[in-house]
C-alpha cells in the first residue's frame, strides 16, 4: 500500500468454515463494478462490491509451563478463527467515496486471546464466539482534494474506487474504521489475511492505536501529498475503559496520531519510510501506583483501582525496500512510555522487527509468497514488577514473574496459489519467553490458512 488512496482497502467477515465452498461458487455474482456517470472523473468507478473469505486454524505444542496464571498461554490447544467479509463502495460525487464492510465473525484465539503479548494470529480479536455473528467493522467516507500536478490513474482494489487525482492532493477519512488502515501500513507485513499472522510483525508491537476490541475505532484522518512526501494527522476515539468492547465518544478520552513518510528510490526501486507518533490521553493507571495500593492493602495490584487521566506516548519506524520484482525487505522500530498500562492493543513497551518476502518466480511459482520475520518485544522494569506481583495485563500475565526476559519471536509462512482468487498458506512461529517469561516454554505454533478474495 504505497499511496494514501490505496490505504484503506480491505474488509472482514468472520463466519463458519462450510461457507468456503458457497463463495468460491459465487466468486462471480459476489463481484460487481459499475462505471460512473459522465459527470464523474473519466476511468473512475460508481459503484464496486467484493468480498473475501478467511479460514485460520492454529495449534501449539505441548511446552514447558511448571506454573501458569489468568492470562497465560496454555500447552497443547487448537483453536480456529473464520471471517467472511463484504466491501460496499460508492461515488457519492466526484473524488468521493463511501465504504460499509458487513462482517461475519466466529471463532476464538488460543485462550481467549491470551498469553502472548506477540500475539499468534491477527485474525484472532479479544473477543470470540462459537457461532457466528454480524458486525460493521467499517464505515466512513473520503474525500480527495487536488491540489496541481500531474494527474494519476488509482486503480480499483477492496476498499478503493478505480480514480484519478492530481500528483498532490489532499485526503480525508471520517468514519468507523481501523487506525492501522492509515498508519504504520507495510506492503510485506501488514495483511494477516496475505502475509503474517503475528499482532507484532503486522503492527509496531509499541503501538498502542485507539480500537475496541475488534481493532476498529470512530475518527478522522487526514492525509496532505505533496512530491516525494506525505503528513499525516488523526484523531480517533479510544475505549471507555482499557481494552474495552465499546469506545467512549466525543472524544472524552482519545488518541492523536501523526505521520510522517518519504518515498526515495534506492537500488533503482521505489522504497519509503514512515515515523509514527502516538499520544492516548485517557484514565490510565500508573504501575507504581497500583504496586503501592496492593502492598498498603495486601493482594495483587488491580490498575481499575488507580486510574487517572493522563497520557500516554510512543514512536515508531517502519521501512519497507523492495531489492529486486520477488525480493523485498522491512522493518519497524517502536517505544513507548512503559510506566503507563497499555490502553488498547498489547503489552509491549519497545519492540524491533524485521523480515523478507520473497515471491516464487525463481522456483516457476510467480503467484507463492514465502516470509520470514523475526521479533523482540520487551517491557519496563515497571511494568516487569507489576507483573511479578501478580498483576494482569491486556494480553499476558502468569501469575508472577520472577524471570522476566524479552519475548523473542520468528514466524515463517508459505503462501501457495491454488486458483487465482484461492490460496493456502502455512505458518510455523517459535516464541521464547512468552509473555516475557524465562520459566514457560518456547512455544511452536502450527498454523493452516485458507483464503479466498473475490475482486
Amino acid at each position: 500500500m504505497q499511496r494514501a488512496s490505496k490505504s484503506i482497502r480491505r474488509l472482514e467477515l468472520h463466519s463458519g468454515p462450510g461457507l468456503l465452498m458457497l463463495l468460491v461458487g459465487c466468486c462471480s455474482s459476489v463481484t460487481a463494478r459499475a462505471d460512473a456517470p459522465d459527470t464523474a472523473p473519466a476511468g473512475s468507478e460508481f459503484f464496486a462490491l467484493h468480498g473475501q473469505f478467511t479460514y485460520v486454524e492454529q495449534e501449539d505444542d505441548a511446552f514447558h509451563a511448571p506454573y501458569a496464571g489468568p492470562n497465560s498461554l496454555t500447552p497443547d490447544q487448537g483453536r480456529e478463527t473464520t471471517d467472511l467479509t463484504l466491501y460496499v463502495g460508492l461515488r457519492p460525487w466526484p473524488h468521493a467515496q463511501f465504504w460499509v464492510s458487513p462482517e461475519i465473525d466466529q471463532g476464538f484465539g488460543f485462550d481467549d486471546t491470551l498469553g502472548l503479548a506477540g500475539f499468534s494470529s491477527a485474525e484472532a480479536y479479544k473477543v470470540g464466539k462459537n457461532q457466528p455473528y454480524l458486525r460493521l467493522p467499517r464505515a466512513y467516507l473520503r474525500q480527495t482534494v487536488d491540489l496541481g500536478g500531474d494527474r494519476e490513474a488509482i486503480a480499483a482494489d477492496q476498499m478503493q474506487l478505480s480514480d484519478t487525482h492530481s500528483a498532490n492532493y489532499l485526503a480525508f477519512t471520517v468514519g468507523k474504521f481501523g487506525v492501522p488502515d492509515v498508519f504504520d501500513t507495510n506492503q510485506y507485513a501488514h495483511d494477516p489475511r496475505n502475509d503474517f499472522l503475528n499482532w507484532t510483525a503486522v503492527d509496531a508491537g509499541s503501538f498502542d492505536y485507539a480500537a475496541d476490541a475488534w481493532g476498529f475505532t470512530v475518527g478522522a484522518a487526514a492525509e496532505w501529498y505533496a512530491g516525494s512526501w506525505t503528513v499525516r494527522a488523526g484523531l480517533f476515539d479510544l475505549s471507555n475503559i482499557p481494552n474495552s468492547e465499546h469506545l467512549d465518544p466525543g472524544a472524552h478520552e482519545f488518541e492523536m496520531d501523526a505521520e510522517l513518510e518519504k518515498r526515495y528510490e534506492l537500488f533503482g526501486r521505489d522504497a519509503r519510510v514512515l515515523v509514527t507518533v502516538f499520544d492516548n490521553r485517557g484514565r490510565m493507571a500508573l504501575f507504581e501506583d497500583a504496586i503501592a495500593l496492593a502492598r498498603e492493602r495486601g493482594g495483587v495490584p488491580d490498575l481499575a483501582l488507580v486510574r487517572g487521566y493522563r497520557s500516554r506516548l510512543g514512536i515508531s519506524l517502519d521501512l519497507e525496500q523492495p531489492l529486486s520484482d520477488d525480493l523485498g525487505v522491512f522493518a519497524r522500530l517502536g517505544r513507548a512510555a512503559g510506566n503507563v498500562e497499555a490502553y488498547e492493543f498489547t503489552d509491549v513497551d519497545r519492540s524491533l522487527s524485521g523480515g523478507v518476502s520473497i515471491k516464487g518466480g525463481g522456483w516457476h511459482r510467480p503467484q507463492d509468497t514465502l516470509g520470514s520475520a523475526a521479533i523482540m518485544n520487551a517491557i519496563s522494569g515497571e511494568r516487569e514488577a507489576y507483573l511479578n506481583a501478580g498483576g494482569l495485563g491486556i494480553l499476558v500475565g502468569d501469575g508472577r514473574l520472577p524471570h522476566p526476559g524479552p519475548e523473542l519471536i520468528s514466524e515463517t509462512y508459505y503462501r501457495l496459489a491454488l486458483l487465482s482468487r484461492l490460496q493456502l498458506s502455512l505458518d510455523y512461529q517459535w516464541i521464547k519467553n512468552p509473555a516475557y517469561n524465562r520459566d514457560r516454554g518456547p512455544v511452536s505454533i502450527v498454523a493452516l490458512r485458507v483464503h479466498a478474495q473475490f475482486d
